[in-house]
């Protein structure tokens, strides 16, 4: 029960609506009682011919049922039975409106209900995302992860909260019925919850089973998705290596395992409704024989044969909610699963802490410091002992070979990950005491892949900044050497660039997310390998509109050509996590070091 006090988080907040289906329920189900007590004494009467004297001077009630067809019946003998047949039809028909009525109010009051739910789920579960560290969606395939935020998601949308109507209503209904069935024949209802359980057991085995395999489908599910993104994001790769073959085997072996799966769920979720009605039929046989026996056997006075038929008929009152309960349980199996894997999301750490009390840094004025940082990931080192300072307007330029730590450090500083050991500091205070907006809102990033949006030139440029005009976005892609090429366009800043861009060549996507940073106009530049997947044209054009971005920012550059970099203020070459060499290009040229090897390597002059 313990997985599901995450849906009840959500729906203590509609008690009022949840009070209200609950009362409209039970009203809907006592008018659909009472108009068949109305019929039962009735069908005797009337249609079974017994004599008014032997009905009134029968034996004195024994039961609220006996004394309540004493009273009808002595109503229809005083009266015209064609007159009260007919009072007896509308007071019918007035409970099967009010039943409806109150069943349409009900339904009323639970929907809303469920559909604010799921939308508050799937909100709080895209937040949830959004506020997770950079480095928990290293450890994630991302088409599992958003299989748990679509598929699972209304999987619980469908199985749990649309079991809700079932869990309140149909329990009600049996319970109602049987205190009705009660009423009419105490020793016969005994015998029929004496089965109740049985079935319930059986049922709950059936359902149970369910779980694992449901949580296996989710999983090849999203395994399925992650191949499909892969494949989509990979096309060039694959046709040129030729491996069509091996990726249609892999998407189709992923596949069949679900076919397996879904199969083995659906013949097990397809046995709960037949086993339930084979155990209602089952009751209802041995209902049958007893009741007949209590008739023709034990001269019973009262189960009469029209009692019994009214007696039967309100019995199949208790099937369908019956087997409705058990399709519920199975639907509340898969969901079961389905929550766990959603839990697994909201309970991930966030290991980057937001500070409610967190100063606000409006301006940048004096410097970056690390002091002795560290940073571990899975308790390996990932950056050991790190110090450096950064001046307002200096750049510091990052240098390593791969692995070195230099994109990890780089992302200390807007906190994407938060430091092991030791600080950071802006402006003399560490990073931590300030709040993470006005702290992100002094920098811009460009990254070494641009990261574009399905949408216009123009929204791209001016992401995250919503009261820029139109000349704000032209006169930062001036800056950005990319206003040529986004005039000779068809509908210029308005042209939609496709997923991730993919209207535009490398070049362009990055002068794109080069003016995006010059609109932005930060005091705090972070260059992430910029220009290394360039050819030299677009580099150039690209490495221009850099240098016109970084001119009066502090910056820090991580630098994969080292040409780019001959102009820093400080070069910093990291190796297994630690700074081995810093100084500038001339200066480390003469040292002779591993600063000097990457240059030669790359024959920088």
């Amino acid at each position: 029960m313990k997985k599901y006090s995450l849906i009840f988080k959500y729906l203590k907040d509609y008690k009022l609506s949840l009070l209200a289906y609950i009362v409209y329920t039970i009203l809907s189900i006592l008018f659909g009682v009472a108009s068949f007590f109305m019929m039962f004494p009735f069908l005797e009467v009337l249609f079974l011919g017994k004599q008014k004297e032997s009905v009134i001077s029968g034996a004195t009630p024994v039961s609220f049922f006996s004394n309540l067809k004493q009273n009808v019946t002595n109503w229809v003998s005083a009266g015209k039975p064609l007159e009260v047949l007919t009072t007896v039809c509308i007071l019918i028909i007035s409970c099967i409106i009010l039943k409806n009525l109150f069943l349409y109010l009900a339904n009323r009051s639970l929907m809303p209900v469920k559909n604010k739910v799921a939308t508050r789920f799937r909100i709080d579960i895209f937040n949830k995302v959004l506020s997770l560290p950079i480095g928990y969606f290293t450890e994630q395939r991302k088409g599992d992860l958003m299989h748990r935020m679509t598929g699972d998601v209304s999987q619980v949308e469908v199985s749990v909260l649309g079991a809700l109507e079932g869990w309140v209503k149909d329990p009600l209904s049996i319970l109602i019925n049987l205190v009705a069935l009660f009423m009419i024949n105490a020793e016969l209802t005994i015998i029929i919850l004496f089965f109740i359980p049985i079935m319930g057991f059986l049922i709950g085995r059936v359902g149970r089973s369910l779980k694992k395999p449901s949580g296996i489908v989710a999983q090849k599910s999203g395994e399925s998705i992650s191949i499909l993104d892969e494949t989509l994001g990979g096309l060039r790769v694959i046709k040129a290596f030729n491996v069509e073959k091996t990726i249609r085997k892999k998407f189709a072996d992923t596949n069949y395992y679900l076919l397996k799966m879904n199969n083995k769920i659906g013949y097990r979720q397809s046995l709960a409704s037949p086993m339930s009605e084979v155990l209602g039929v089952t009751m209802f046989t041995f209902i049958l024989w007893w009741g007949g026996k209590q008739i023709f056997t034990d001269g019973s006075s009262y189960m009469t044969g029209s009692v019994f038929l009214g007696y039967m008929a309100m019995f199949f009152g208790i099937i369908d909610p019956a087997k409705s309960i058990s399709g519920a349980f199975s639907n509340l199996q898969r969901g079961s699963a389905a929550i766990e894997r959603i839990q697994e999301v909201l309970a991930a750490p966030i290991t980057v802490n937001e500070n409610t009390a967190g100063k606000q840094i409006l301006n940048f004025k004096d410097s970056i410091e690390f002091k002795n940082v560290s940073f571990y990931y899975d308790d390996i080192a990932i950056l050991k002992n790190i110090n450096f300072k950064v001046e307002k307007g200096k750049t510091v330029a990052l240098v390593g070979s791969s692995g070195a730590g230099k994109s990890t450090l780089a992302d200390l500083i807007p906190r994407f990950h938060d430091a092991s050991g030791g600080e950071i500091l802006v402006d003399g205070i560490n990073i931590k005491d300030y709040s993470l907006f006005s702290l992100r809102n002094l920098m811009s990033i460009v990254t070494q892949e641009p990261i574009l949006f399905n949408d216009t030139i123009a929204n791209n440029i001016a992401l995250g900044m919503e009261n820029c005009n139109r000349d704000e976005i032209v006169h930062a892609a001036k800056i950005a050497n990319a206003h040529l090429f986004i005039e000779k366009k068809e509908l210029g800043y308005d042209t939609n660039i496709g997923d991730r861009g993919s209207k535009l060549s490398g070049g362009e996507r990055q002068r794109l997310t080069i003016a995006r940073a010059v609109l932005k106009n930060p005091p705090i530049l972070i260059l992430d390998e910029a220009t290394s997947s360039l050819d030299t044209e677009s580099e150039r054009l690209v490495q221009d509109a850099i240098n016109n971005l970084m001119e009066n920012r502090t910056s820090v550059v991580i630098a994969h050509r080292l040409s780019t970099i001959k102009h820093a203020d400080e070069i910093l070459v990291l190796s297994k996590g630690e700074i081995v060499e810093r100084g500038t290009h001339s200066g480390l040229i003469n040292q002779d070091g591993f600063y000097k090897k990457l240059v030669d390597m790359q024959e920088v002059k």
